[in-house]
């Protein structure tokens, strides 16, 4: 018997043992490995790289439909206004042929004027609250839906699974612990901040008038020190002096240098001589020695013979 097939899914088998689904979702849906592997990171890219533009231009196209949803709701906003502005325009012809009436004629043709203008000013305030309620339910003038989706992708990408979208909804528990965190940990931040910037400062009491008035003094005289010393430094005459008294000092320390050295050199010079004329004398009394030993080893040597 031939072993039975297990039952594909309803879209295209892929090489790693996943199904490709014909429609958007199963084509979104679910991990494309069974288990973590370093092969599977360039499908891996290769998948969220095709994503993640089918998904902007999904956010975008969202985007659209959301603005222009808004946009006719502005629109008949602008509309009830509009009437509303046209009937305030009907209102103001009515009071000024009311007025006109009123102090032309003392006829109750006035009264009736008053009366459609009050008709108008009712149908007015009607208008301008169904606008003012059609422009408050399309505020604000961005698209939330798009916004939120977006956060939602950023959230996914950050922490993957682990993201919970309840986060997202202002109003959730979620949310408000999320928020409560965020400004609990700056606050921290802030308190870490200022602490170690009141440990860095050195607290240093402020100086007594007395010290104020010793340091004033000693810092003039220190002034007033270096403000001589600049004045000796610029002067020519006093650097010329300066600058005579060195050489001349240089020339006679040089003086005594050179008569030192020739005094060495001679002392060096004599000491030479007399080694030399030492060890000339010696290199003429040497032959003369050797010859009176030899004369002595040959007397000794004939006694003997003589004796023999």
């Amino acid at each position: 018997m031939k072993p039975r097939r297990p039952p594909e899914s309803d879209g295209i088998r892929i090489k790693d043992g996943t199904s490709k689904a014909g429609s958007m979702s199963g084509r979104h849906s679910g991990r494309t490995t069974s288990g973590l592997s370093i092969a599977a990171l360039p499908k891996t890219l290769r998948l969220v790289a095709k994503l993640a533009p089918r998904q902007l231009n999904d956010e975008i196209a969202l985007a659209k439909i959301e603005l222009k949803r808004k946009g006719i709701q502005v629109g008949v906003a602008a509309a009830f206004l509009a009437v509303a502005l046209v009937f305030v325009a009907f209102l103001v012809t009515g009071l000024i042929v009311a007025a006109i009436m009123g102090l032309a004629t003392i006829m109750p043709a006035w009264l009736a004027a008053l009366l459609v203008c009050a008709v108008f000013l009712v149908i007015a305030l009607i208008g301008a609250l169904i606008g003012m309620s059609k422009f408050k339910k399309a505020m604000p003038l961005v698209p939330e839906d798009t916004i939120r989706g977006l956060k939602h992708d950023l959230g996914i990408v950050k922490e993957g699974s682990e993201f919970n979208p309840a986060v997202l909804d202002p109003t959730s528990e979620q949310a408000k612990a999320a928020k409560a965190a965020k400004e609990a940990k700056a606050a921290q931040e802030k308190a870490e901040k200022e602490a170690k910037a009141a440990a860095e400062k050195v607290d240093v009491p402020a100086p007594t008038e007395a010290e104020l008035r010793s340091r004033l003094d000693k810092r003039r005289r220190h002034l007033t020190g270096v403000r001589d010393e600049l004045g000796e430094e610029l002067d020519l005459k006093t650097q010329a002096q300066l600058l005579l008294g060195a050489a001349e000092a240089g020339l006679k320390s040089g003086k005594v240098r050179v008569g030192h050295q020739a005094e060495t050199l001679s002392r060096s010079a004599a000491n030479l001589l007399n080694r030399a004329g030492e060890s000339q004398a010696g290199v003429r009394w040497k032959p003369l020695a050797a010859l009176a030993a030899s004369a002595a080893v040959l007397v000794v040597l004939l006694r003997k013979l003589l004796k023999g």
